[in-house]
């Protein structure tokens, strides 16, 4: 998906998610988020790509995951009352811990409604950290759907994963931290689920150089934004299981679609193989442990879907986004290449 779109779109664009915003969330998270490191990969950078590639390690942000930042940003801009209430989210599991944690941090009772799919060591930590669990339905949008209910009859309220002006703030201040470290970068990738995580950061990078590139990366088994993209319109599409589990998003909010249709110039989808070939490499190669999720933005790049002129002889960053995996389907993906 090429973006096409009039500056004056653009421009409106910035209406929803701003430059502000986003330093507003920088000022907040930075009192309790980690900045994380920016390694390069030798490995994806002279054997892969011929271009400088750069990860951007949100693995090692706490809870181990960037989804931590959006939580936290959206919770501290509730109202007394509001956080008195409880707050209750709906998660795979990445933004679960988040609103777990904070909410420890804070003091506030936090209950997360997981779908049945979500990987044990998420739960687990989610519990772990405070939150009250309540696994329910196949999938995130059935858990959604669940979520919502429990909201409205219990009066909670509700810390939404990525369709937020906050949360979309939070995960922007990454895109903050990836100009301090790199003001010249040329190509950013980036994981999809919902699209919160990337509203933010090509918000950032767009607002400071509206040349730098900006790529999503999601799996051929789920990809409702890259579907809503190219159709002009929000669209659900859920076709499998994915490995990605942190992206097992079938529909995208209305303010996400709206932003990623405006400043992500382009969607890529990748296989279940390549995301598993892109967690072992980056273990193997690169020491770096991802989840299914974390590893979409360097299974795009091994399997070439991106075009050369991209990241040749370009400054490079792929997300890692997370490295909250199971040992056992850890243990699955590398036995596949044993």
């Amino acid at each position: 998906m090429i973006n096409t779109s009039t500056n004056s779109v653009v421009s409106s664009t910035y209406d929803l998610v701003n430059m502000h915003d986003i330093q507003e969330a920088r000022t907040i998270v930075g009192q309790y988020a980690r900045k994380t490191p920016l390694m390069q990969s030798m490995f994806l950078s002279r054997n892969v790509t011929g271009g400088n590639v750069f990860l951007k390690l949100e693995n090692t942000q706490l809870t181990g995951s960037f989804k931590f930042r959006g939580a936290n940003n959206k919770i501290n801009h509730l109202t007394d009352a509001e956080k008195a209430r409880g707050v209750i989210a709906a998660s795979a599991g990445n933004h679960a811990q988040g609103v777990a944690l904070t909410g420890k941090l804070l003091g506030i009772e936090t209950t997360v409604v997981m779908p049945e799919e979500a990987p044990k060591m998420k739960r687990d930590a989610t519990a772990g950290y405070g939150a009250s669990v309540d696994i329910h339905g196949a999938t995130f949008d059935d858990s959604y759907a669940w979520m919502a209910k429990r909201a409205e009859r219990e009066g909670k309220t509700i810390v939404d994963p990525f369709n937020d002006r906050y949360v979309i703030a939070g995960q922007g201040t990454i895109g903050l931290e990836i100009l301090e470290d790199m003001w010249d970068v040329d190509t950013v990738i980036v994981p999809i689920g919902g699209g919160g995580m990337i509203s933010g950061i090509a918000t950032a990078l767009k607002s400071y150089n509206p040349s730098i590139h900006v790529v999503g990366v999601q799996s051929e088994n789920v990809h409702g934004m890259a579907s809503s993209l190219a159709a002009g319109q929000i669209m659900t599409q859920h076709d499998d299981f994915t490995l990605a589990d942190g992206t097992d998003v079938a529909t995208p909010g209305d303010l996400t679609f709206e932003i990623c249709r405006n400043l992500v110039d382009e969607v890529v989808l990748v296989n279940e193989m390549d995301i598993a070939r892109a967690m072992k490499d980056l273990m193997q190669r690169t020491k770096v442990v991802a989840e299914g999720a974390g590893a979409l933005p360097t299974a795009a790049l091994e399997a070439h879907k991106i075009d050369d002129y991209w990241v040749k002889n370009k400054k490079v960053v792929a997300l890692v986004s997370g490295g909250n995996v199971d040992l056992a389907r850890l243990a699955g993906v590398m036995g596949k290449f044993c």
